[in-house]
């Protein structure tokens, strides 16, 4: 069986379902993004934040990778100046909120040598509404230059809030990239709307933050009974829930393991008893 490795955003855009994810890796982040590409990922997240990422190093591996930029879907985040190192910022701290917005992309394009990137995230909300608004006017505008396929946002977490956005934006945001945890409920009413309205959910700290979930026998026992293992299921799982996981595994093992997703699937009762934890 050769599931479908890509979804479809409401922007008519093709999301691979399953994203190599670039956080904390440092010096290493070139080679495991080589690895990543090698073996056969098709989408690489990122994000012009030097304090949990090197965007340049996402760069320096996608050149060696030597995978056809067409061939991949490459997205990468503007970090309002609350997520950013103050000693490493990638724009002026004293220009205004699209200012910061148009020197962020132009560094992401610098580093990552590529003259557009399939999409742009807002790395967080915004609290202060007109500098929302001012932000997602910035993004929109390289939106309409061409460069920038389609837009979204991450550590979106109220459901009022993507709603106010998906209300007011001229370009509506096509990704929701959130933390996948007990803590929000698995962001149960968040990703019932995005699935209503074309938007394609990311979860990312999908394993690490759910040991819980990976030794429930709900997992376990598709595990044992599939030859696979619980982190394929979780993938798995989500994938039939049009969710796109992201892994930033540093094992080759784990990345093929990872891949091979595709190749099985989760009855309607296994994948209804996860849906029950959730």
């Amino acid at each position: 069986m050769q599931a479908e490795r890509h979804i479809l955003t409401r922007s008519g855009l093709r999301v691979p379902r399953i994203l190599y994810g670039t956080a904390w890796k440092k010096a290493q982040t070139a080679r495991w993004v080589r690895e990543a590409l090698d073996a056969g990922f098709d989408g690489i997240d990122t994000a012009c934040q030097p304090r949990h990422y090197d965007e340049a190093g996402v760069g320096t591996g996608l050149r060696a990778s030597r995978r056809a930029r067409g061939e991949l879907y490459l997205q990468t985040k503007f970090t309002p100046l609350a997520g950013q190192d103050p000693a490493r910022l990638p724009y002026d701290a004293g220009a205004s909120i699209a200012q910061q917005v148009r020197q962020s992309f132009a560094q992401s394009l610098h580093n990552l040598g590529s003259p557009y990137l399939d999409c742009l995230l807002l790395h967080s909300p915004l609290q202060d509404q007109r500098q929302m608004r001012e932000c997602w006017q910035a993004l929109e505008a390289l939106a309409d230059s061409g460069q920038v396929g389609q837009l979204g946002i991450s550590n979106c977490y109220e459901p009022d809030a993507l709603r106010r956005l998906d209300r007011e934006a001229r370009i509506k945001p096509a990704v929701v990239q959130n933390r996948f945890y007990a803590a929000t409920g698995y962001d149960s009413e968040i990703r019932a709307y995005c699935r209503g309205e074309g938007i394609v959910y990311q979860s990312f700290w999908t394993l690490s933050a759910n040991p819980q979930l990976l030794a429930d026998p709900a997992v376990t026992g598709p595990a044992r009974s599939l030859d696979r293992t619980p982190a394929q299921i979780l993938f798995r799982y989500l994938l039939q829930q049009d969710v796109v996981p992201l892994t930033g595994t540093t094992s080759l093992p784990h990345m093929q393991q990872s891949l091979a997703i595709f190749d099985f699937a989760l009855t309607d009762a296994e994948a209804g008893a996860i849906t029950a934890l959730l």
